[in-house]
C-alpha cells in the first residue's frame, strides 16, 4: 500500500453552542437536503476517510515492539508516528476537529515508542477525505507525573499513560481521561501536564502505578476512563468508567462529577446500565444540561458485529429507576443511505470493533469517528488495515427535543 506522509503535521441554543460557531457551512449543506432524506431512520449525510497508512512528517520511528512481519501487509516497524485510532474528539471554532489517539498499540510493553499527540483534523465530506492539519505532543516537563516516564525529554508515551477520552475547558486548557489509573489529566494548550494526576476515588485498574503490593484491582484492564463529558457551562466534568467496578451490579457503569474550578469530584455519582454483558460504553459528549450523548458497542466486529449504537442520555432519571434514562438516537448497524456514501448499497453500517468518538456537528447531525486499531484491525477488507473514517448522521429529531 502506498503510504500517506503528511506535509505538515436545555434547549436548541445549548446544542447550537455544542456544535461551536464556525465552519459549519459544509455541514449545513450536506444535511439541510431534507427533501432527499427519509423520516424513517437517521441518515448517512457526510462519510470521510483518513487512509490507515497516514503518518506525521518529521516524527521519529514507532512501532518496533510489533515485531519485523507485516501487519495487514503493513511493514513494521514504521518510520513514522502513525495518525492512528481517534479515541475522542473537540470541536474547534474554525470547522476542525481536535482528536486524541490512545496509547497507540494496545499494550504498555509494545507502545514505548508511540507518542501521545492530539491532532487538528478537519473532515473534507465532499471529497470523501480527512485532512491533519496538525498537531501537539503531551508531555510532563514539570515532572508532575509521580512514577517513572520511558523518556527522558518527558515527553509521554503509550506506555506511560492511556488517553481515551478529551474535552477543552473554557480557557482553553484540556481535560483528558486515562485507562492506566485510571486519572483525569490536565494539560495546557501546548499539551503540557498542568498538575499531578487526578485518580478516580476508590478505583484502580490492573495497570495503575498506585496498586500496592498484594493490592487488587477493581476494574478490568482497559476500562477507565474512556468516557469524559464536559458540561454547556464549563463548569463541571463527567468522567465515565467503561467498566463496571467490582462489587457493582454487572452491566452497571459509573458516571462521576467532578467540579472543574476546585479540580475534586464532588461525591455525586450517576449509574448507566448497559443493553447486556460484556458490552462497553465508549465516548459521551454533553447535548445540554444533564443530557449526553453515549456510544455503547459490543467488542465485535465485521459481519459478527451485533450492537453498535448511540443514546441520548438524561441523568435527571425521569422514570426514578435509579439510572440515567437514555433513548436510542442512532443504530449505527443501520443507518439509511440514499446516496451511497462510504460503501455501496441503501443501508450504511459501521461495523468496527471500537467506536470512540461523537460530536454535535448541528441540532439534528452529529459525527461518529472509528479507532482503527493501525495496524491490527481489518474490518471493511481483510488483510488491509481499516481506515479512520469520519461520518456524518442526520438524525430523526432534533438533540435539543427531551
Amino acid at each position: 500500500m502506498r503510504n500517506s506522509v503528511l506535509v505538515g503535521a436545555v434547549a436548541a441554543c445549548a446544542v447550537a453552542a455544542l456544535a461551536g460557531a464556525g465552519g459549519t457551512s459544509s455541514v449545513a449543506a450536506l444535511s439541510g437536503s431534507d427533501e432527499r432524506i427519509g423520516p424513517e431512520r437517521p441518515t448517512l449525510v457526510g462519510w470521510a476517510r483518513l487512509p490507515a497508512e497516514t503518518y506525521a512528517a518529521g516524527t521519529e520511528p514507532s512501532g518496533s515492539a510489533l515485531g519485523t512481519e507485516p501487519v495487514n501487509g503493513v511493514k513494521v516497524p514504521f518510520a513514522h508516528q502513525p495518525i492512528q485510532g481517534f479515541s475522542g474528539i473537540v470541536k474547534n471554532e474554525d470547522g476542525s476537529f481536535s482528536a486524541i489517539s490512545d496509547n497507540g498499540y494496545g499494550k504498555k510493553n509494545n507502545s514505548a515508542d508511540f507518542l501521545l499527540r492530539i491532532h487538528r483534523i478537519k473532515p473534507d465530506f465532499k471529497r470523501g477525505l480527512v485532512r491533519v492539519l496538525g498537531g501537539i505532543s503531551l508531555s510532563d516537563p514539570k515532572g508532575l507525573l509521580h512514577f517513572p516516564l520511558t523518556r527522558a525529554d518527558r515527553k509521554l508515551t503509550g506506555a506511560d499513560l492511556d488517553p481515551e477520552s478529551i474535552v477543552r475547558a473554557p480557557d482553553g486548557t484540556y481535560w483528558i481521561g486515562d485507562e492506566f489509573g485510571p486519572y483525569l489529566l490536565h494539560f495546557d494548550r501546548a499539551g503540557r501536564l498542568l498538575q499531578r494526576p487526578i485518580p478516580v476515588p476508590g478505583v484502580k485498574s490492573p495497570n495503575s502505578p498506585d496498586l500496592q503490593p498484594g493490592e487488587e484491582p477493581d476494574i478490568g484492564d482497559s476500562k477507565g476512563l474512556e468516557n469524559l463529558a464536559i458540561s454547556p457551562d464549563g463548569r463541571t466534568l463527567y468522567p465515565m468508567l467503561e467498566g463496571t467496578v467490582t462489587g457493582d451490579t454487572p452491566q452497571d457503569l459509573r458516571i462521576y462529577e467532578f467540579d472543574r474550578r476546585r479540580a475534586t469530584f464532588t461525591g455525586r455519582r450517576w449509574t448507566y446500565h448497559m443493553d447486556a454483558p460484556k458490552l462497553s460504553v465508549a465516548d459521551l459528549t454533553a447535548i445540554g444540561p444533564n443530557r449526553f450523548l453515549a456510544i455503547e458497542r459490543d467488542n465485535l466486529k465485521g459481519d459478527a458485529a451485533a450492537l453498535k449504537k448511540v443514546y441520548k442520555v438524561d441523568l435527571d432519571d425521569r422514570d426514578q429507576d435509579g439510572r440515567v434514562d437514555k433513548t436510542e438516537a442512532v443504530d449505527l448497524l443501520n443507518i439509511a443511505n440514499p446516496r451511497e456514501l462510504g460503501t455501496p448499497g441503501k443501508t450504511f453500517e459501521f461495523p468496527f470493533f471500537t467506536i470512540e468518538a461523537v460530536t454535535v456537528l448541528d441540532d439534528r447531525t452529529i459525527g461518529v469517528l472509528n479507532d482503527n486499531n493501525f495496524p491490527s484491525d481489518a474490518t471493511r477488507v481483510p488483510n488491509r488495515p481499516d481506515d479512520d473514517e469520519f461520518i456524518a448522521v442526520r438524525l430523526t429529531e432534533s438533540l435539543s427535543r427531551p
